[in-house]
C-alpha cells in the first residue's frame, strides 16, 4: 500500500512539473499588434486585395498592404528584406519593430493614407 502512495506522488509530482516546464515563456519584447484604420472608405468593395500584386507601380493607389495599411512596397511585415533600409536612414524605432514612420504608437496623430485611383482626387 506505502509503494502504492509513493508511486502516486511521483506521477503528480511529475505530471506538476511538467506543467511548470512547458509554460510559455517570452523574454523577447513582445511585437505589439499596430492599431488598423480602414484602408478605404466604407464604400469600397470587401473584394480588394489584401496585398499588392506583383509588378505595380511603387506609390500608386494598387501598391497597397491591406493587411497592414502602409504601402506594400515599404511594408516591412510582409517583406523583411526593408528593414535594413529603414534602420540605414534612422526611420526605424526599435521598441516596436516598425519603421518609425508608420509607427502608429509611437506617432498616434500619423496619417498613412491609400493613395487614390488614377483619375481620381482625395477628399
Amino acid at each position: 500500500m506505502r509503494h502504492a502512495s509513493i508511486s502516486h506522488i511521483a506521477v503528480a509530482l511529475f505530471v506538476s512539473l511538467s506543467f511548470v516546464a512547458c509554460e510559455k515563456k517570452n523574454d523577447s519584447p513582445q511585437q505589439v499588434q499596430q492599431p488598423t484604420t480602414p484602408a478605404a472608405p466604407a464604400a469600397a468593395s470587401a473584394a480588394e486585395p489584401t496585398h499588392a500584386a506583383q509588378g505595380v507601380r511603387a506609390g500608386s493607389h494598387e501598391d497597397w498592404c491591406g493587411e497592414h495599411q502602409v504601402p506594400e512596397s515599404l511594408c516591412t511585415r510582409c517583406n523583411p528584406s526593408l528593414i535594413a533600409a529603414f534602420k540605414a536612414t534612422g526611420d526605424w524605432c526599435e521598441e516596436h519593430g516598425l519603421p518609425e514612420s508608420q509607427c502608429l504608437i509611437c506617432n498616434p496623430d500619423l496619417k498613412i493614407e491609400r493613395p487614390p485611383r488614377t483619375g481620381e482626387t482625395s477628399p
